[in-house]
């Protein structure tokens, strides 16, 4: 039985392509009792899913919810090809064999969230596999170079005399392929996807078919709050990861961040979250106990709520007992001051205003007056590795969380 519920659809989303047709699209397929076919594309150029994965993910478990038929897309085919959204330059291309390895690793992480009876799982290799070149060409025929260079980074490229590859121009036309081959009706993506879902709109038209309507979720914010959620640049949460992992690193996101994470990627309603806000605001709730009230939420999601349980037991003993304040000082490390991906303890000391000196944060090191994360340095020698969010604690009472 199909049985919308617009509200949860929109929440969470950036753009809805056109609008108006979505919701006239969702209304006819209720009334008729006639299920749409949701497409997501994941590429497996990693082994992991992580929490930025799971934002589409738990928009595809919505529309599962509602009796739409929803389908996992491992772009097996495109992922060799190398998506080139957002890079300013032509990515390495990934093998048949490093790809099929993590397409294998996605299939068993994602029923961590979708239902496994609800859920259709494709490989678009299945079709671009068996297109001859005659196929390929026909499929270039239906979309020009002008549109192409439209899209922001290939433009830029395009405009400072970087290279483009040809093979960069197929990937959209690939990707877009895959919603003529799947005829879908409704194709979810990071807002980065725009130009890629638009294409797949684009081609549908050119092939006869029904237009997909085109819905884009935010990006992420991984744990150094800059930066989109990224494998690469180590700012994850994976969903895999052991409990205690997932809450520790969900604790160490800013207060404000916290709020995203609670639109994104959990299903508490909306005035609630208002009201966990509010009472922050009023001093009626600590951040802390909010924060630890989404740890518990994400941690349950992936595992159950005794496992959330005991990973909020085991951070407790491992940071309250320790006795870490809810508020410290942050010092974000630039780009600048790290080399080779690391830092100096010393340096660090130093940059922190904890030592006044080098020689001042030798002396404090020599009397084991300095520890990280509750272990003691002892070598003046040590250096810190990046991606970091770590807390320095300098004799009983000076606390200072590092990230980077």
């Amino acid at each position: 039985m199909i049985k919308n519920d617009m509200e949860l659809i929109f929440r969470g989303t950036e753009e809805i392509i056109p609008k108006d047709e979505f919701i006239a699209k969702m209304k006819e397929s209720e009334d008729k009792q006639i299920p749409l076919t949701v497409k997501a594309g994941f590429d497996p150029t990693a082994p992991d899913i992580h929490l930025g994965h799971s934002v589409l993910l738990r928009k595809m478990k919505h529309f599962q919810q509602m009796g739409h038929r929803v389908v996992f897309l491992i772009g097996d085919f495109t992922g060799m090809i190398g998506d080139p959204t957002g890079k300013s330059e032509t990515r390495k291309k990934l093998t048949k064999e490093e790809v099929l390895i993590n397409a294998e690793t996605y299939k068993k992480q994602v029923f961590k969230i979708l239902d496994p009876e609800k859920t259709v799982v494709e490989f678009n290799s299945k079709w671009c596999s068996s297109m001859d070149f005659a196929g390929v060409l026909e499929l270039t025929s239906h979309y020009n170079v002008a549109r192409m260079l439209e899209r922001d980074d290939f433009s830029k490229r395009y405009k400072s005399g970087k290279s483009i590859s040809i093979i960069e121009f197929m990937y959209p036309l690939v990707q877009g392929y895959d919603s003529v081959a799947l005829k879908a009706d409704v194709e979810l993506g990071g807002t980065d996807q725009k130009f890629n879902l638009l294409v797949g709109r684009d081609l549908q038209k050119e092939y006869g078919l029904k237009q997909q309507s085109i819905i884009t979720l935010p990006l992420l914010v991984g744990l150094d709050g800059v930066n989109k959620m990224s494998k690469s640049l180590g700012n994850y949460i994976g969903i895999n990861e052991e409990p205690k992992d997932i809450f520790g690193k969900v604790m160490s996101i800013s207060d404000e961040l916290m709020f995203k994470y609670y639109e994104l990627v959990t299903d508490v309603p909306r005035a609630e979250i208002d009201n966990i806000r509010r009472g922050i605001s009023e001093k009626s709730i600590h951040p802390k106990q909010a924060k630890v009230d989404l740890a518990k939420n994400i941690c349950a999601q992936f595992y159950d709520k005794e496992t959330a349980e005991k990973a909020e037991a085991d951070f407790n003993a491992l940071f309250v007992k320790k006795e870490v304040p809810d508020e410290m000082d942050e010092f974000i490390v630039s780009d600048e001051d790290k080399k080779d991906g690391k830092i100096w303890i010393v340096k660090l000391l130093s940059l922190t205003g904890i030592a006044s000196s080098n020689g001042e944060a030798r002396r404090l090191i020599a009397g084991g007056g300095i520890s990280i994360d509750g272990e003691k340095v002892s070598d003046e020698k040590f250096e810190i590795i990046f991606p970091c969010n770590c807390v320095i604690k300098a004799g009983k009472r000076r606390f200072v969380r590092v990230i980077g």
